[in-house]
């Protein structure tokens, strides 16, 4: 392998990691014509934009690049878990933290003390609080119980909530409305009165030509006919009966692999030596994520 770090035996110093800025950066993230079409239609409307696809087709890293193309800073993440609440939106109330401060002291806290100490506002409630244009990202809201998505829609059309435990009220005007994006791993069915008042969007896998695109995008000095290559190859490996299909994030890493232990792609698809061989088996535990998909890739 042209990269060695660690090997079986003897000691070395730990290298230095030179990440991609590309890979993560927002601006370099790609949305399809459909999918920008999508985004103007809910902020036309004001509603939120419910977007689904499988894992690794962009629908969080969306909400970073609508962030970063208007200017509104990162996004506000909410990420939802099986026992999320409603409130939970808005803020989080340490109570335990609270009883034992008043177990241990005797003077009371103020009000403006016990939110400093024991309030903290989430996703929609700081961009509610904040009074400014904010992207709230709400993530995997198909993980929620029942009820959360319609009490989520509520408090999103309502754009207020209360914090009893200091008695404080805040609102929001229209002309601060925050981007709400929704994205939900069709894991299990949304409500019809959610569905009703949500803009949809499916990301549906990208296209060869899409691919390449995003590839050139985030990656430097590889010739396209080398990025065709890798995409050819990769859509063979989509096209096997797979438990989890590698997504589009998972090409990417194997690419960047594959360029930095200089593998010689314009060798993929002829006969390798075994060297070559060994290395590309290697590189397919960046997209296998168990071990029946990686015995599959390794008949390849």
């Amino acid at each position: 392998m042209g990269l060695k770090l660690y090997q079986r035996e003897g000691r070395a110093e730990l290298p230095r990691f030179d990440a991609n800025e590309k890979l993560n950066n927002p601006a370099f993230y790609v949305p399809s014509e459909p999918l920008t079409d999508a985004v103007n239609v809910a902020l036309t409307l004001g509603q939120p934009l419910l977007l689904t696809g499988e894992p690794g087709t962009g629908k969080t890293q969306l909400a970073y690049h609508v962030a970063h193309f208007f200017g509104l800073g990162e996004p506000l993440v909410f990420n939802v878990q099986t026992s999320s609440q409603a409130a939970e939106l808005f803020y989080k109330y340490d109570a335990l933290g609270h009883f034992q401060y008043n177990q241990n002291h005797t003077e009371p806290l103020g009000t403006d003390e016990i939110e400093q100490r024991f309030v903290t506002y989430n996703a929609l409630g700081e961009a509610i609080r904040l009074q400014k244009r904010a992207v709230v990202l709400i993530d995997e809201i198909d993980k929620a119980p029942r009820d959360l998505p319609n009490d989520i829609l509520f408090a999103i059309e309502n754009l207020s909530f209360r914090v009893p435990e200091i008695n404080r009220n805040f609102e929001s005007s229209p002309q601060n409305r925050p981007v709400i994006i929704l994205t939900s791993n069709s894991e299990k069915n949304l409500p019809d009165a959610f569905m009703r008042r949500v803009v949809y969007f499916h990301i549906p896998f990208p296209t060869s030509e899409e691919l390449l695109y995003i590839l050139s995008r985030k990656t430097d000095k590889i010739p396209v006919t080398d990025l065709n290559r890798l995409i050819k190859h990769f859509t063979q490996i989509r096209e096997l009966n797979l438990k989890k299909p590698p997504s589009t994030a998972e090409l990417i890493y194997w690419v960047l692999f594959l360029q930095k232990i200089d593998f010689p792609i314009k060798l993929l698809g002829n006969d390798l030596s075994w060297q070559e061989r060994m290395q590309l088996l290697t590189s397919y535990s960046v997209l296998a994520k168990n071990k029946e998909d990686l015995e599959i890739l390794k008949t390849l």
